[in-house]
């Protein structure tokens, strides 16, 4: 199944809709502006939170949190020693480990676990502006939608440090 995704969507206090490859609505992700930490919601039509993701506060490197119902689900960080910040880590709770690898930059990258692909993001699939498509073949998409999301903050966080 194929989303589209917005590029640089995560302005804090900002909301977009993840829609689904008809153009229709089928997520929203809802940044939240008051909060002390970068925090998103994905949720559903309906208007119920499916995940929250939101920015660990303090750690060694940068991580995004990933709950559902107030529990950690996954947890996203960059790889410690990945020489070109091309490689993030995500642990989910059930001990498994997730990895995006690729060009995360310009969202052209896998996620992948032992089993195989989880997902792939690319901006070919979508010729609109500033937006990218991503191709879940998972089960969970709130999952790896909020993946997606934790991977590109942190990613654009990466980006301005560099600057």
């Amino acid at each position: 199944m194929k989303f589209l995704m917005r590029e640089r969507m995560f302005s804090i206090g900002e909301d977009f809709w993840i829609e689904d490859e008809t153009g229709q609505r089928a997520f929203l992700v809802d940044g939240k502006a008051l909060r002390l930490r970068q925090t998103f919601e994905l949720k559903g039509l309906g208007g119920e939170t499916l995940a929250v993701i939101k920015k660990k506060i303090i750690s060694i490197r940068d991580t995004m949190v990933i709950e559902r119902d107030g529990e950690t689900v996954a947890k996203v960080h960059k790889k410690l020693l990945s020489p070109l910040h091309h490689k993030m880590l995500i642990e989910l709770a059930d001990g498994q480990e997730w990895t995006a690898t690729g060009d995360i930059i310009e969202k052209n990258y896998l996620i992948e676990s032992e089993q195989g692909i989880v997902a792939q993001t690319s901006r070919k699939w979508f010729r609109i502006r500033e937006s990218y498509g991503i191709e879940i073949a998972h089960a969970d998409l709130p999952l790896v939608l909020s993946v997606a999301v934790a991977v590109d903050e942190l990613a654009e966080d990466a980006r301005h440090k560099e600057h």
